[in-house]
């Protein structure tokens, strides 16, 4: 069970990005604390991307602020809380599987990072690629190595957008398990999307709709289809 009286990882208040024609988020208010698996669901151009990009510090909001940890994102304590995985992997086109793991994991002064990485290559069946350039993947291969990169490191808050795209049966139910796995260690996670996977580990759905936050409850398979106009 989530503790609803600890100190929320994120936490945003009036958060809003114009872009002129239109509300990408639209004064979003929103607190998610240790633990939480939530479900960040809506139609495509509901804010979805947008919110992620502005929780992470990549993109600055119009209105509003948000803090992780109890610090402004952007900032280099923030940054260093957070784990950001964008929808579309961003890569090295000349470093193989495990030269990226060598440098984000040292990047971030990670401990022992070597048997992690072991142990999520494996899960993801990326044991016999380790010496491969990411370049020559397929998508799905590029995925999961993505998200492999994104969890060797140290956050507080994990922030992930649509990482279920391009993944086999096998690399859906690894993701659904590590997810849950660094949630009960105490990790923030937020998920756009969709997949009913996500279910059984989601404490909450937060759907979203014209950048406006239009529900925030249970995570239900009805709900999720009302949300995305299924």
């Amino acid at each position: 069970m989530v503790n609803r009286n600890a100190t929320p990882v994120l936490v945003s208040s009036d958060l809003t990005k114009d872009y002129g024609d239109g509300h990408g988020v639209a004064g979003l208010d929103l607190e998610v604390g240790s633990g939480e698996v939530v479900m960040l669901v809506g139609p495509n151009g509901a804010g979805k991307s947008t919110f992620l990009a502005m929780a992470s510090g990549l993109l600055e909001p119009s209105e509003g602020t948000v803090t992780v940890a109890g610090v402004p994102v952007g900032t280099i304590p923030a940054r260093a809380a957070t784990s950001y995985l964008p929808d579309a992997p961003v890569l090295y086109d000349d470093l193989s599987v495990w030269e990226h793991l060598e440098y984000v994991a040292r990047l971030h002064s990670t401990a022992e990072w070597q048997d992690y990485a072991d142990d999520l290559l494996d899960m993801f069946n990326l044991t016999d690629r380790v010496d491969d350039l990411p370049s020559t993947f397929s998508r799905g291969l590029r995925q999961k190595t993505a998200l492999i990169l994104g969890l060797i490191r140290p956050f507080t808050l994990l922030l992930v957008d649509e990482p279920f795209a391009g993944l086999d049966r096998p690399g859906q139910e690894t993701l659904v398990e590590v997810l849950g796995d660094v949630a009960e260690q105490g990790a923030a996670v937020i998920v756009s999307t969709h997949q009913l996977d996500l279910l059984p580990i989601a404490t909450r759905c937060v759907g979203l709709q014209d950048g406006a936050a239009v529900y925030d409850g249970k995570a239900t398979q009805q709900k999720i289809d009302e949300l995305v106009g299924g």
